[in-house]
């Protein structure tokens, strides 16, 4: 099934979570947080401003991205736990480094 989010919404998978501390413990899924940090996976065309003209989203499609706690809606689309969310609602974009992309 294709989605398209419609003005100013944004779709956004979680990246996941680490399953380890640094020192090696092994933390359970019920213990762990949501992390706060996705991967851009569709967007809608934009909001309007208050003259009617369409202002473009800042954010592409494969971008890595920091988002609020609490921001967007959960929803499951194929299967797949992704989140509904507004731009605004957006952080930051992440920009990957030479070596991070080397490991990639």
């Amino acid at each position: 099934m294709k989605f398209r989010p419609l003005h100013d919404r944004v779709v956004v998978r979680r990246v996941t979570a680490d399953e380890k501390t640094a020192g090696g413990i092994i933390i359970p899924d019920t213990a762990q947080e949501k992390p706060q940090e996705g991967e851009v996976i569709a967007i809608g065309p934009g909001g309007r401003d208050e003259a009617g003209k369409l202002i473009p989203i800042d954010l592409k499609v494969g971008d890595h991205v920091l988002f609020a706690k609490w921001s967007g809606s959960e929803v499951k689309i194929d299967g797949k736990e992704l989140l509904i969310m507004k731009e605004s609602d957006i952080l930051g974009v992440l920009a990957r480094t030479a070596s991070a992309r080397k490991a990639a």
